[in-house]
C-alpha cells in the first residue's frame, strides 16, 4: 500500500510540475477583458441565419473570404490554399489558382488582379492569368507573418492587416492554432500595413492590435475600419496615420465598437453603405475570465486540445453604416452553420463565409 500511495503521490507532482513548468509558446499578458454582453440591444437572439441555402464544395472546405468579381463569377478562398471560381449559384465550379500557402482575405485592384491575402507567404498579386507575383512579405523593418485581410484603394494602394507579429502560421500549424496562440497570449502584435504599387513600398500606419482581422475602406476612402479579434473590438484608424500605436491616445484612431458579443473576424463593403462583420464564435466565459491571469492561460496550452477553451459553435453576422449604426443582425444559435467569418452582399443574395465547413451559405437578400 506504501508503494502505491508514493507512486499516487509521485505521480500528482510529476502532473503539477507538468501544468506548471512545462515550456509553451505564448508569454501571456495580464489584460482586462470587459464583462460579456450577451446577445442584447441590436444583438438581441435571433435565428434569421438559422435556415440558409448551401452550394456545397466537395472536399474543399473553409470559404473563409468570397467575393463577387467584375466578370460576374464568385471566388472563394479555401483551406486547401486554393481560390475556387463558379458562377453566382455555385455551378462550374474551378480552380483558379494555388498559391501553395492559404489565402484569407483578397480583392480586386483596377486592371482584374486578386490581391491576396497569404498567411504563409505574405501579400500576393494574382493576375487574370494566374501568374502569382510576390508584393511584399515585409514591413518596418519586420517579416510579415499573417497576412490576413485585403482592402484595395482606387488609387491602387493596398490595405491588409498582419494580424500577429509573434505566431506564423507556416511555423504553429496553420492559422486557426496561430490565431489561438496570438488570442490567448494578448502580447498585441497586429498591424495594419499599407502596399504602394507605384513605388513599391510597404509601410506600418497602425499596429498594437490584439489579432488584426478584417479590414474595409470608408466610401471616401480615408477611414480605415479594422476589426481586433481579440479584445472584441472595431477600430476607425485615420489611412494616413503613420505607425500610430492605437494603444495611445490618438485622434487618428477610434473604436467604433467595443465589448461585442463574439469574436469579430471579418469586414465586408455591403451595397447601400452597409459594412457586414462576421464572428467566428461567441465570447468564451472561461477565456474572459482568464484575462487578468495570464498563468492559466499559458496552462491551458498544456492541456489536451479537446480541454482547450473554444467558442461553442454558433452563426452570428451583422451590418452597420460608417457612424455605427447596427442596420441587420444574423444569428444561428443552433450552430448548425457556426464560424460565421462574414458576409459577401450581392444584389440578389448573401453569401455567408465560414472558417472549416465544405459548403457556402446563402440567403435571398
Amino acid at each position: 500500500m506504501r508503494k502505491v500511495l508514493c507512486a499516487a503521490a509521485l505521480g500528482v507532482v510529476a502532473l503539477v510540475a507538468y501544468l506548471a513548468f512545462w515550456p509553451v509558446p505564448i508569454d501571456a499578458v495580464a489584460w482586462e477583458a470587459p464583462a460579456a454582453p450577451g446577445y442584447t440591444g441590436p444583438h438581441a437572439a435571433n435565428d434569421r441565419l438559422a435556415r440558409l441555402n448551401l452550394i456545397p464544395l466537395g472536399k474543399e472546405a473553409g470559404p473563409e473570404h468570397i467575393v463577387l468579381a467584375r466578370d460576374g463569377k464568385l471566388y472563394a478562398a479555401v483551406a486547401s490554399g486554393r481560390i475556387l471560381r463558379m458562377n453566382p449559384d455555385g455551378s462550374e465550379q474551378e480552380v483558379f489558382v494555388e498559391t501553395g500557402g492559404r489565402v484569407l482575405g483578397f480583392d480586386f485592384d483596377a486592371a482584374g488582379n486578386l490581391i491576396a491575402a497569404d498567411a504563409m507567404k505574405g501579400l500576393l498579386a494574382i493576375s487574370p492569368e494566374r501568374k502569382v507575383t510576390l508584393l511584399t512579405d515585409q514591413a518596418g523593418g519586420q517579416p510579415i507573418r499573417y497576412a490576413d485581410a485585403v482592402a484595395v484603394a482606387a488609387s491602387g494602394k493596398v490595405y491588409f492587416t498582419d494580424a500577429s507579429g509573434r505566431f506564423a502560421p507556416a511555423q504553429w500549424g496553420g492559422t486557426f492554432e496561430a490565431g489561438v496562440l496570438d488570442i490567448l497570449e494578448q502580447a498585441a502584435t497586429g498591424r495594419v500595413l499599407e502596399y504602394d504599387p507605384a513605388n513599391r513600398t510597404t509601410r506600418v500606419v497602425a499596429r498594437g492590435f490584439s489579432f488584426a482581422n478584417g479590414i474595409a475602406l470608408s466610401g471616401d476612402e480615408r477611414t480605415l475600419f479594422v476589426a481586433e479579434t481579440g479584445r472584441f473590438r472595431v477600430w476607425r484608424i485615420d489611412a494616413a496615420a503613420d505607425d500610430l500605436d492605437v494603444n495611445q491616445a490618438s485622434t487618428k484612431a477610434a473604436v467604433l465598437f467595443d465589448n461585442l458579443p463574439g469574436y469579430p473576424d471579418n469586414l465586408m463593403r455591403g451595397l447601400d453603405g452597409r459594412i457586414w462583420l462576421g464572428f467566428t464564435g461567441p465570447r468564451s466565459p472561461k477565456v474572459d475570465t482568464m484575462a487578468d491571469k495570464p498563468f492559466l492561460r499559458e496552462v491551458t496550452l498544456r492541456l489536451p486540445r479537446a480541454l482547450w477553451p473554444l467558442p461553442k459553435k454558433y452563426g452570428h453576422v451583422f451590418a452597420f453604416t460608417e457612424d455605427g449604426n447596427v442596420v441587420a443582425d444574423l444569428q444561428d444559435p443552433s450552430g448548425s452553420y457556426p464560424e460565421t467569418t462574414g458576409v459577401t452582399e450581392t444584389p440578389g443574395r448573401l453569401y455567408v463565409q465560414n472558417l472549416h465547413l465544405h459548403s457556402i451559405g446563402w440567403l435571398a437578400r
